[in-house]
Order: structure tokens, then sequence, then C-alpha cells
């Protein structure tokens, strides 16, 4: 029997934050934590589930998919597409769509897709910014959880600041982590009147973060400055790493002809949804590139990037966001039946279960914004 989209429901869930979460990137304290969950309902009986955006106003839309073959995902990709332009971006229905897809191959998503491993080392993403001694005393405590990666945020008014929490970071761990840095600079937040950084600002970073034996460094100008990227990549030894908000693959196309990066990190629940992920992760096999998506949102939305960048085999690390007690597991995926963790040699492991291989929390309703 051929699988058809017989109901697609949008619901909301909150928990409150307290202590609140204080992100680098938001200039407004963060004192709740929202999740949108997608249901895709089929003639057969399964369930599908994605997350990501809000899908406010998919009501008036239901129409262009109700009664369609699951199985069409370049047509709803289309669809959708047009929609992310007109609208909003509904990509997290595309997720769910594939997880009922895994679920009728009885396959997880990532062997669907190729299968080039089940696990991926994970760099523990920090979210706030905290003193220089501070966060050595956490980064210290991430590597005995077994990270052998993290990735710290800057942005103080003052950059002398952030450097100074690297080279503490640095100075602690020595040669036994990874360290990234995310400038995020590439988008604002609603309000936020901060300008991003000019290119010598971030040419003078790079340099300084040059000393410190940095991995990458994450966003450090505008996310369609792709001639200043290429002259800021060309004058640094470090890997510039761009795209976690770039909607469309046109962009990640600039990235490449203009030599404006190392690293490619679409989010896949939030633009693109998994066919632009594999359109990326094709590029970035085709140039020489890394690919590392974006996952900062619910456990939703980390495990359908993990299963992408498993699939395609280059990706060298995921990000895992992680910072407590302002962002544990247990708050990013309070959706989920139980939180995504990593292993105690600092690896995301997928397990052998059909689609996403993830459950919803049974007392979920609890959460439900009506």
């Amino acid at each position: 029997m051929t699988a058809r989209i017989t109901d697609i429901r949008i619901r909301h869930f909150a928990i409150p934050l307290e202590p609140p979460f204080r992100a680098s990137w938001d200039h407004e304290l963060r004192t709740r934590f929202a999740a949108t969950v997608v249901e895709v309902h089929t003639n057969d009986g399964i369930v599908g589930y994605g997350s990501g955006d809000s899908m406010y106003g998919f009501e008036q839309f239901k129409h262009l998919f109700i009664g369609q073959e699951v199985s069409q995902i370049e047509r709803h990709s289309d669809v959708l597409t047009t929609l992310a332009f007109h609208y909003a971006r509904y990509w997290p229905l595309e997720i769910a769509l594939w997880d009922v897809l895994g679920k009728i191959a009885n396959l997880p998503l990532f062997r669907l897709w190729g299968g080039h491993s089940n696990c991926l080392p994970a760099y523990c993403s920090t979210g706030e910014l905290h003193e220089p001694d501070q966060r050595a005393e956490e980064v210290l405590g991430f590597r005995e959880q077994g990270f052998r990666a993290v990735k710290i945020r800057m942005r103080h008014e003052d950059v002398q600041r952030d450097l100074e929490v690297v080279a503490a970071v640095r100075q602690a761990v020595g040669d036994t982590m990874e360290i990234m840095v995310d400038a995020n600079q590439g988008w604002r937040m609603p309000g936020d009147l901060r300008r991003p950084w000019d290119l010598k600002r971030a040419v003078y970073v790079a340099h300084e973060l040059e000393k410190y034996g940095v991995y990458w460094l994450e966003e450090p100008l505008d996310h369609d400055n792709f001639t200043g990227l290429a002259e800021l990549r060309r004058s640094t030894s470090l890997r510039i790493a761009v795209g976690e908000l770039n909607r469309s693959p046109a962009d990640f196309r600039e990235f490449v002809t203009h030599g404006s990066a190392d690293v490619l990190q679409p989010d896949i629940v939030i633009c693109g949804g998994f066919s632009l992920g594999l359109k990326v992760a094709h590029l970035c096999e085709q140039y020489g590139l890394r690919f590392s998506p974006h996952t900062w949102g619910n456990g939703l939305g980390l495990v359908a990037n993990l299963h992408l960048a498993a699939a395609v085999g280059l990706c060298p690390f995921l990000e895992y966001p992680l910072d407590p007690p302002g962002w544990t597991m247990e708050r990013r995926d309070f959706i989920l039946a139980e939180p995504i963790r990593v292993s105690h040699n600092g690896e995301l492991v997928l397990v052998e279960k059909p689609g996403l291989g993830v459950e919803l929390r049974v007392d979920i309703d609890q959460f439900e914004v009506r």
C-alpha cells in the first residue's frame, strides 16, 4: 500500500528556565525554552516527527500536502521552498516525512542515506560568556566527560576579554582538546542593533587566535559577506566555518565559488531540510571542504542533523549544545523520552531503530502550550 499523508499536526511546548540561560548571541535573557513538534500521519498508521521553527501559519497550507505520497520528497521540498520564500521556514515537516520513510523501510535514516558510520565525535558547544578561570575549569570538566573538542563563544564588546578566555582554556587543556571559536557575527536576533565585525576586526581576531591552535573560527563576518570571508580566509591559517542559518543552495554555491569557507554548517531543521543538507554535503565532498551541521535547538533537531552527518562521513566533529546550568541536556531535550547523550569517549552513537530513532516522552502533554 502506498503511504499517503492523511494529517499534519502542529504542537507547541515550552518549559521555564530557572536559572535563566544567558545566550551569548542574544541581547535578551532567556527565561523560557519553546519547542514545536510536527506530526505527519499516514494512511497506514505510521507517524513521523520533526522539529525546528515554530510553524506558525502553516494550517493554511496543509492542503498542499494532504493526500500526497510520502515518498515524493523532492516534490514536497519544492513546495516548502516556495513557502519559505513567501511565508516561513516550514522545514520540520520535511524532517517528519523522512522519519516516516525510515519507519516504512525499517531503517535508521543514516543507513537509508548511505550509512558511512553510526557514530561521530561530538564537540561540546558552550553558549554563554564566562570569565576565563571559570570557563577553563568547566572545559576541564567537559574533558572528563569524554569530549575531545569544545567551542568557545566570543561576544564581549571588548574582544580582548574573549581572547583571554580562549587563552585560559588552551593553557588548561594543553593539546588534549581541539578548540573551536564562534564569533556569532553572521546574524542577529530581532531587535539586536549591534553591528557585525568588519573585515579588519575579523582579521585581527583570526591572527590572535592562531596563537592558540584554534581548529576553526565560526561566523566571523555577516552571513552573506562572501568576498570579505574569502579575503579573511586567505589572510589566516585558521579554518573558517559558515552557513548555519543560510537558507538557499545559492548561498552555499557562493561560499564555494568565492573560496569563503573551509567548513559548511547548514542546520537542516531550520534551512532546507535533508534535501538541502545532502546537496551541501555533496558540495563539500567535491571541493574538499568539511561538513559539520549546526545543531543548536532541541533534541529532535540534534538527532536529525546527526543522522545526516553520520551518513555522509565528512564531519570531523558534530555540535553538542551543553553549558550547565544554563543549558543542560535535560532542558535541550525536554520533549524526548530520553536525552541524547555522548558516550564515555565523547561520541554520539546512533541506535539501530527506524527513522530518527527517538521517541517523544509519554508525559509531554504537561508542557503543551494551548
